[in-house]
């Protein structure tokens, strides 16, 4: 990617000194790749769906944790940087796509984090609280992405960002409220497909970000090739080997490869908001 490091985003929150969070509640948060692994083998494992509990809520506990100075690596900082960037562009795309467009925001953190969905670890990846419109990520996620993975490079950690940019844009339309209301009523299965659909949408809006950035000369084929490689590399079917069980689609959340791979490249191409309608798909 073609981009110069330039200071931190003014809708960044650097809690990476804070103490606090712990536990390891989801409330009504999207779930990163850690988290979706880390669900799926409970899940298989004691036979419930455990990603029913990304329904629900939480406390706002941003003013409960301590804060304390922040040390960080020069590579670090370079990464606080990048997702600056990342966020800004992104969020200076959909501004100039989506009327009426409102900023999220985004928090780093180390460890443990509160947000109005709830507590959540590491582990747990990043993910959108829609409760508190903010995206939180530890950066320690994108070593587990590139070495866990296999999936490096500078576009596969922006594509993370802009699917999860992508889950606010969602919360803005109000679909990802009318599509949490159905999973309430809905069977397991229903609740799967649901989510699948959502989460698919959230690509296709990372690839429309990413239509905008080819357009202007920031990426070039080399990175798509990054962006859909991280796609293929977090698709349920995967992360289910990963996890040494055998594939079920019923009990998918994010989508095969496949679906991911396919959206994501969808919006890539065409740049276009209302080719991303999953839910008619």
């Amino acid at each position: 990617m073609r981009w110069t490091p330039g200071g931190v985003s003014s809708d960044v929150e650097d809690r990476r000194g804070s103490s606090g969070g712990g536990g390891f509640g989801f409330g009504g948060m999207h779930i990163g790749i850690g988290g979706a692994v880390i669900l799926l083998v409970l899940s298989l494992l004691f036979h419930k769906n455990f990603f029913a509990l990304l329904g629900g809520g939480g406390d706002t506990a941003t003013t409960q944790q301590q804060r304390g100075p922040v040390q960080e690596t020069p590579e670090e900082h370079r990464s606080v940087q990048f997702v600056s960037f990342v966020l800004d562009d992104a969020q200076k795309t959909w501004e100039q796509t989506l009327p009426g467009y409102r900023h999220a925001k985004l928090d780093l953190f180390r460890d443990a984090i509160q947000s109005a969905c709830g507590s959540a670890q590491s582990a747990s990846g990043p993910f959108y609280c829609p409760e508190d419109e903010r995206v939180y990520i530890d950066l320690g996620f994108y070593d587990e992405l590139r070495q866990k993975f296999g999936a490096p490079g500078d576009f596969a950690q922006a594509y993370v960002i802009a699917h999860e940019i992508g889950h606010h844009v969602q919360k803005l339309q109000g679909i990802e409220q009318q599509v949490h209301q159905a999973m309430e009523n809905g069977s397991r299965s229903e609740q799967s497909a649901l989510s699948v659909r959502l989460e698919l949408q959230a690509d296709c809006y990372a690839g429309v970000w990413g239509h905008s950035t080819q357009q202007r000369g920031i990426i070039d084929n080399a990175d798509i090739e990054q962006g859909l490689n991280a796609a293929a590399a977090i698709g349920d079917d995967r992360l289910q080997r990963m996890a040494g069980r055998t594939v079920n689609p019923e009990r998918f959340t994010h989508g095969s490869s496949k679906q991911r791979v396919e959206w994501f490249q969808r919006g890539l191409q065409s740049g276009r908001v209302e080719d991303c309608d999953t839910f008619r798909q």
